[in-house]
């Protein structure tokens, strides 16, 4: 569903237009609301993900949150909302809109999500002078549970990429799979990215890598040794032909290398090494940034590193590493 609808927003037609009407296949998509309203948001939805390139993640929640919302107000207004009625919302409409939502039983993190898309949304109509943004910027989004990222210790890590503690018996797999688990601890990949890579990329020698991360951001990340030696070890067992253009990690049968694998295998190592169920492959993404902050490295450079777009997103690490530093002194300190 998420690649069709992407697709769908993405696409164009034999003479290299860009779709722009409801005969796309947006329809499939139920919205409960006027014609004009019902464009205006194809179009929202289209600038999201051509022109700000959002991941494909982010603009499926933008679309289900407005959706929601659009919903929301059939009943809250009485029929299915126009242009006209979104010219004048009122901060109160907005809240009620959170209150259904929380009593439908929506954490904080979804509320603030959907918030955050209806802004979007009212923003882009008040650019184009069809409605006024300000009550929903004026509203403050639902206060956040504080929860840190887990990251495995060093130790564990270590443990986890090694082509000795991969569990698959096929040498060329168990290659694959330390080669792409040592690409997310030692450069601090998302499994996205690592799954991306090319054929053409990390050549013998190389020190960086290049990354094109979320919303086409991109960013220059460091190659250890140890991951360009898991990288020619999987290349030279891999059985199949890895093209420069092509990607560059496969799956058993020779297609593309699907996260769910990567996150089975995990699964499985987990229990073996009797590894915490917070061991997972996006916790070694999660462990490259708490221990570089371990062992001095600056925010500023480890933010730079993992893509965040905010400080505030990396600031989290320095919860994690306080944490640590308290426990190490609960449970030395004589008087503690």
């Amino acid at each position: 569903m998420r690649q069709r609808l992407y697709a769908l927003l993405t696409s164009q037609d034999q003479h290299g237009r860009r779709f722009a009407n409801r005969s796309d296949g947006l329809d499939d998509y139920i919205v409960s609301a006027k014609q004009d309203l019902h464009a205006a948001r194809g179009d929202w939805l289209k600038m999201l993900a051509r022109e700000r390139r959002l991941a494909a993640l982010t603009v499926e929640a933008y679309e289900r949150d407005t959706r929601q919302f659009l919903l929301f107000l059939t009943g809250h207004l009485g029929g299915p909302p126009g242009l006209a009625d979104i010219s004048n919302l009122r901060t109160a409409d907005l809240r009620a809109f959170l209150s259904k939502r929380r009593t439908d039983g929506a954490g904080a993190r979804t509320l603030g999500r959907g918030l955050a898309g209806v802004r979007s949304f009212l923003r882009f109509l008040e650019r184009r002078g069809l409605a006024n943004a300000a009550g929903a910027a004026a509203m403050r989004a639902p206060k956040q549970p504080k929860s840190l990222p887990k990251p495995l210790t060093a130790s564990d890590a270590k443990r986890v990429v090694s082509v000795g503690e991969q569990l698959n018996e096929e040498p060329w797999i168990a290659a694959r799979n330390a080669a792409v688990l040592t690409l997310l601890y030692g450069s601090g990949l998302r499994i996205s990215e690592a799954l991306g890579l090319t054929g053409g990329q990390l050549g013998p020698g190389e020190t960086t890598l290049r990354i094109a991360g979320k919303g086409g951001k991109t960013r220059l990340v460091p190659l250890l040794p140890v991951a360009l030696q898991a990288v020619a070890e999987y290349r030279r067992l891999c059985p199949y032909h890895i093209d420069p253009q092509g990607l560059l990690f496969r799956g058993a049968r020779g297609g593309p290398l699907q996260p769910a694998i990567v996150q089975r295998e995990m699964q499985k190592m987990r229990s073996a090494l009797n590894l915490p169920d917070t061991a997972t492959p996006h916790a070694l993404r999660h462990s490259f940034a708490t221990h570089l902050l371990g062992r001095g490295g600056d925010l500023r450079t480890i933010q730079e590193l993992l893509g965040h777009a905010s400080l505030s997103t990396t600031q989290v690490y320095t919860g994690i590493d306080t944490k640590r530093l308290l426990d190490i002194y609960d449970a030395a300190h004589p008087r503690a």
